[in-house]
């Protein structure tokens, strides 16, 4: 596959997958997640990687989720939005490797969500945490919902979503959404010498722990995938087409006005 939206290298046993979309604060559509999807396959049965590093690229942002601007109700993907979206979430989750994710910036929305998936999390101070789905006619319904809710509980994970905050890499440290913070000029560093360790352990073991750990919360999958089939009947609405339109027009939406 020829990788538009994405940025793909090897080095020293480390696959690093950089979503390439600075223009709009690293955002994915549906082609971004199908190459995002072929990139994680493609290192996570190559036996020369050890750990895969998910990060985007410039100072700004990590991945501020979906990108509005392309959205027609299927972020301009292939069917359903859960489509793409639910196997870049397996695919994370089912590679054999750790996989770490480098937030530089904002880690916004589904791209909050991504973070939350991958096995470490190491975030620069300048970095950004929080979910904005139902400030735009939107919500994650499966692991960005309940494997949240596993990692900082549940009266945070609700607090995430249902007031749209903001946090600091160091608030979210302190919540257990993040595994370690450094100064913004020790990130690469720092990810470098995360995966150094990692490449010096056994590979298999890391494999049957990764899958150990995944089996406890595997039902969650069976929720996203109900769930995003509800949601792509909610994107049809007027509703959640008013969490769009007012994004794209930069003004508060008017959700209220569309109950029945």
């Amino acid at each position: 596959m020829h990788y538009e939206d994405i940025l793909f290298e090897v080095a020293v046993g480390v696959a690093t997958i950089a979503i390439n979309r600075p223009k709009v604060m690293n955002a994915f559509r549906g082609r971004t997640c199908d190459e995002l999807i072929h990139a994680f396959n493609r290192a996570g049965w190559d036996k020369s990687v050890g750990v895969i590093v998910l990060t985007g690229t410039g100072d700004k942002a990590f991945c501020t989720g979906g990108d509005q601007s392309a959205h027609d109700g299927n972020y301009d993907g292939r069917g359903m939005i859960g489509l793409p979206v639910e196997e870049l979430q397996s695919i994370i989750r089912e590679v054999p490797k750790p996989v770490i994710a480098r937030v530089q910036g904002y880690a916004i929305g589904g791209g909050n969500v991504l973070a939350t998936l991958c096995d470490l999390t190491i975030a620069s101070e300048k970095a950004q945490f929080g979910q904005v789905g139902p400030k735009v006619g939107s919500v994650d319904p499966g692991f960005g919902t309940a494997y949240l809710a596993r990692i900082v509980g549940e009266k945070k994970a609700r607090e995430i979503w249902y007031l749209c905050r903001r946090y600091t890499a160091t608030e979210a440290q302190a919540m257990g959404l993040v595994n370690t913070v450094v100064p913004h000029d020790q990130l690469d560093a720092e990810v470098a010498r995360w995966c150094a360790e990692i490449m010096e352990r056994s590979p298999t073991a890391i494999a049957i722990a990764k899958r150990s750990f995944n089996a406890d919360s595997d039902s969650i999958r069976g929720i996203s995938g109900m769930g995003m089939q509800a949601l792509t009947m909610y994107y049809a609405s007027e509703e959640s087409q008013e969490g769009v339109r007012a994004f794209n027009e930069k003004r508060k939406p008017e959700f209220r006005k569309f109950q029945k």
